[in-house]
């Protein structure tokens, strides 16, 4: 079976792996890929992806080659684990629009965030299948 979407994350942000093992943890139909933008051959498996606009926003795509970013990625993935109802808020009118500009502030300063909330900013093999 064809994964229905896959995630290109920051594999060395702490919370950016921690949201990933969630949904990891859930993807029991292995409706969702995980891939690494920091992985030694992601630019040879993903030449379509730039890598540092991938590391400004999350990118996603979908089963039918769609790029999709941001808050549709993370809702798009929870609605494939059966959690919609976690996310789906973010994308109600009005509320979206602000929870967009929220998250360009998350992930421009997730490192920052990171570090206040986990003590650490980075990390150096973050994986999301290890607990």
């Amino acid at each position: 079976m064809a994964n229905e979407l896959t995630i290109f994350y920051d594999g060395g942000c702490p919370l950016c792996v921690a949201e990933m093992r969630h949904l990891h943890e859930r993807n029991g139909q292995n409706k969702i890929a995980f891939e690494d933008i920091y992985a030694a051959d992601f630019e040879e498996r993903f030449p379509h992806i730039n890598q540092q606009k991938a590391d400004s926003i999350l990118h996603g795509q979908r089963a039918d080659g769609q790029i999709i970013l941001g808050l549709d990625v993370t809702y798009q993935a929870w609605t494939l684990v059966g959690k919609r109802h976690w996310v789906a808020v973010l994308r109600w009118p009005i509320i979206k629009n602000v929870a967009d500009a929220v998250y360009l502030l998350f992930a421009r300063y997730r490192n920052t965030i990171s570090k206040l909330l986990t003590g650490k900013s980075r990390c150096e093999a973050c994986a999301i299948d290890k607990h």
